[in-house]
């Protein structure tokens, strides 16, 4: 092996057997930086439209309900790329707007199964079973 100086990039498509690709090695490292330029954009369209306090709150609610956090970044970033904030959010309007998402997923999360048991003849509510003279 010594004297065999094999280098993966001199080898172009043609030389590799057939189904065999190269890899991108830069592949990887453009969607991190583009990942990294979107969360930035969304940082900075955040510090623009929230005032400092609720920008406090809503950093302080994401260490804490993450999932929470991230739907109400999600609806601040898409209300001010559509143009209808009327203007900065403060933090009362922020509560609010974290006790809407609240309400909401109650109501998505009330389709829990409840179970009715068939009452029989012979079992009757009336009767205390647990009297024994």
């Amino acid at each position: 092996m010594d004297g065999d100086n094999f280098n993966l990039s001199s080898i172009n498509q043609n030389q590799l057997p057939g189904g065999f690709t190269t890899a991108n090695p830069n592949g990887v490292q453009d969607q991190s930086i583009e990942e990294k330029q979107r969360e930035a954009q969304k940082e900075a369209v955040l510090e623009q439209a929230l005032t400092q306090d609720a920008l406090t709150r809503l950093r302080r609610i994401k260490l804490v309900k993450k999932d929470k956090a991230i739907a109400v970044e999600n609806l601040i970033t898409s209300m001010a790329m559509q143009g209808k904030l009327p203007g900065q959010i403060n933090e009362g309007r922020l509560i609010n707007m974290l006790e809407g998402l609240g309400a909401k997923e109650s109501v998505s999360s009330s389709n829990k199964i409840s179970i009715q048991r068939k009452k029989y003849a012979f079992d009757s509510d009336d009767d205390d079973d647990d009297n024994f003279t």
